[in-house]
């Protein structure tokens, strides 16, 4: 059974944007930390950016200053705008939920969503 799916995934040329959205049950949005990961071809997958319950985030020395992690609890759903994106950026990238708190081993999550592919050309 899904419990996360990931959508917003494309397409794009190196410099531009893209918005992935994650949504969800409201049993998993209420959870402490919610994240998202990203896997390249041959690579092991790596922490993006997290946000807690709270609000508080945290990114990945790659995503810093390029990258917004965000979260409507309303509408259960989480959101990663990427700007000024490179052809490093290019990978499957998954959201995560995990009822401990950080920092967290990617064996601590609980929900996975099945993933959304971005590829960035140059």
């Amino acid at each position: 059974q899904v419990q996360l799916v990931e959508s917003g995934g494309g397409l794009v040329q190196a410099g531009g944007s893209l918005r992935l959205s994650c949504a969800g049950a409201a049993s998993i949005f209420s959870l402490n930390v919610m994240s998202w990961f990203r896997q390249a071809p041959g690579k092991q997958r790596e922490m993006v950016a997290d946000i807690t319950k709270g609000g508080s985030r945290i990114y990945s020395d790659s995503a810093k200053g390029r990258f917004t992690i965000s979260r409507d609890n309303a509408k259960n759903t989480m959101y990663l705008q990427m700007n000024s994106l490179k052809p490093d950026d290019t990978a499957v990238y998954y959201c995560a939920a995990a009822r401990g708190f950080l920092p967290l081993g990617i064996g601590e999550y609980d929900y996975w969503g099945q993933g959304t592919q971005v590829t960035v050309s140059s």
